[in-house]
């Protein structure tokens, strides 16, 4: 039962880490690009790309860390506001809680005697029976205290990994349109490989995702280029 557990905690902590490098990956790659591209299109320098593309990738990492802080805090926080009222329903409503976990029994199929056997049984020890209506009232799984320090290293440092890989050709070159050409064959390369393992780790069509991520990006790159030129033609 032991080593059971202990693989179930290790799927979901892994679950969140793969989620959490998908978040981070998916706009480090994308948004730096767009703004490198959108700069080729309106500067004679790489100079200026490469300082605005780090200045971005600092802001978008520290943004998107934050980001992901704030969600594993909140959910945290909600965690133990629901566990805390459930003390306080065992603790003052305890004849609704009881029908409650009753009712639990009685929908997954256990006779009336079993389901007083059961109930009682459970009733007997507070936090056990906290931490059974939790999960199966409802459906809330504690989760890693740890984890709103971790989301925000994994998207942070994933954005960061993500947002060097378009900006690396203009550290290599003296004209922008050169280092656009590099950029987009590597980067347009990168999210092809990181939309078909993302998408067969969630269990879609992997081609069809490394085509869909790869065309988003490839848009949103375009669309910042024309949008720099034409206002540099104005």
């Amino acid at each position: 039962m032991d080593i059971h557990l202990h693989h179930t905690e290790e799927h979901l902590e892994s679950s969140d880490f793969i989620k959490d490098i998908v978040i981070g990956m998916a706009d480090g790659l994308t948004v730096p690009f767009a703004l490198a591209a959108g700069l080729s299109g309106a500067v004679d320098t790489t100079s200026i790309i490469v300082i605005a593309g780090i200045a971005e990738i600092a802001a978008g990492s520290i943004a998107m860390g934050l980001g992901g802080y704030l969600a594993g805090k909140t959910e945290q926080d909600h965690y133990n506001s629901e566990k805390k009222r459930e003390y306080y329903e065992i603790e003052h409503l305890k004849h609704l809680e009881i029908e409650e976990t009753k009712e639990f029994f009685a929908n997954i199929g256990l006779s009336e005697e079993l389901q007083e056997k059961a109930t009682a049984e459970i009733s007997q020890d507070k936090d056990k029976w906290v931490d059974f209506m939790m999960k199966y009232e409802l459906g809330l799984e504690e989760p890693d205290p740890k984890r709103a320090g971790k989301s925000a290293f994994n998207i942070g440092a994933s954005y960061i990994v993500g947002g060097l890989v378009p900006l690396s050709p203009y550290f290599f070159v003296d004209h922008p349109i050169d280092g656009l050409k590099y950029s987009v064959m590597v980067t347009l390369l990168c999210l092809f490989i990181f939309g078909w393992f993302k998408s067969k780790i969630t269990g879609i069509n992997p081609w069809w995702g490394a085509i869909r991520v790869t065309l988003i990006g490839a848009m949103a790159a375009a669309a910042a280029f024309m949008v720099a030129k034409i206002f540099e033609g104005r």
